[in-house]
């Protein structure tokens, strides 16, 4: 397979972590909050590559969260669904698909003297805005989702990868390229994707509950947030409020593709998708142009991600939301004033 730097995964970083992880007794896997494909993906990828060599593996995402179209995924039935639960130390923490420690949310927040430094972490992620917390960082910012860092990194450290284990990973990097539409897809990537369905991913169970089934509140949750949408331009925005999922029925994790459909609309670059919660609005930014990078647009206010997805939180309340709208909205005009005109 066709490689590029940076890749840690495949040098002396990949060995140390798999040794990390190997040798120890209790080993925490855990992903950010409001997990989406590749976060629920990598965590069971490594849950299962773990199996044979650690005792006691605990997996969790940060708030206990699993959307119902990843419950199909191999092992997803032993994710701890209520981090509250989790009381034991472990021995090695790996923190996957998560900038941030604090990006666990509520799961932090209990335990955040666990990340302070005293327990080696495992940090593999491919944001371009990763922290760099951990003992041993396998991040790969060029990589298109998490999973394609932990194939690379399996197949060096001599993981053998099961049909079970590519399923995982190849449901991440569907998941995060949108079946490889985004600018992230790779020659690596489809070559990855390729190997994978090799190996035994099941490509058409996949696709089925990541692009096809859906529960009827999503559909309700869909139409009520599209009902909503504010065109701005350059900006193309929408809302899901605590009395939207209430009315149907839904869940946060049900919008989470509500941005991505608003991106390229005509007359715009930037979508947002405003979620409110108790302690203020969480913010999933697009970008459809290369010139504007919501990660660093984003970072103005705390956040990060990708250049062409990001998010940040603001506090509660309209005038939050409208101040943050002005000023990215100069901030994205600014940008665009900057492209060379063609004569």
């Amino acid at each position: 397979m066709t490689t590029r730097e940076p890749n840690h995964s495949t040098g002396f970083e990949g060995r140390a972590a798999w040794q990390l992880l190997a040798s120890a007794r209790t080993v925490l896997i855990a992903t950010h909050a409001n997990p989406d494909a590749d976060a629920v993906a990598s965590i069971l990828a490594l849950r299962l590559a773990l199996a044979e060599v650690v005792s006691n593996v605990i997996c969790l995402t940060g708030d206990g969260l699993v959307p119902s179209s990843l419950t199909f995924l191999p092992a997803a039935d032993l994710l701890i669904r209520d981090p509250a639960t989790v009381h034991e130390t472990p021995d090695c923490i790996a923190l996957l698909d998560c900038a941030d420690p604090s990006r666990l949310g509520p799961f932090f927040h209990l335990h955040s003297n666990w990340f302070e430094g005293q327990i080696p972490m495992v940090n593999i992620d491919h944001h371009i805005t990763n922290t760099r917390f951990g003992h041993v960082d396998l991040i790969d910012p060029n990589a298109a989702s998490t999973t394609e860092i932990l194939a690379q990194w399996f197949l060096t450290v001599g993981v053998t990868i099961t049909p079970d284990i590519a399923t995982c990973l190849l449901t991440g990097l569907y998941g995060d390229t949108l079946s490889f539409q985004t600018t992230s897809t790779s020659v690596r990537a489809l070559e990855l994707a390729a190997l994978l369905l090799r190996l035994g991913a099941r490509h058409e169970e996949i696709v089925n509950n990541l692009f096809r089934r859906k529960p009827v509140s999503t559909i309700r949750l869909w139409g009520a947030a599209l009902s909503r949408i504010r065109v701005e331009p350059p900006l193309i925005w929408t809302e899901i409020t605590r009395d939207m999922l209430h009315e149907t029925g839904a869940t946060p994790v049900e919008g989470e593709g509500i941005v991505n459909f608003l991106s390229g609309a005509e007359g715009t670059v930037v979508s947002l998708l405003f979620y409110e919660q108790p302690e203020g609005w969480r913010v999933s930014l697009r970008s459809a142009d290369s010139l504007v990078d919501v990660a660093q647009l984003c970072q103005r206010y705390g956040g990060g991600g990708h250049p062409r997805a990001a998010g940040c939180r603001l506090p509660p309340g309209e005038a939050a939301r409208r101040a943050f709208l002005n000023d990215l909205r100069a901030m994205v005009t600014e940008l665009l004033a900057t492209r060379p005109h063609s004569r």
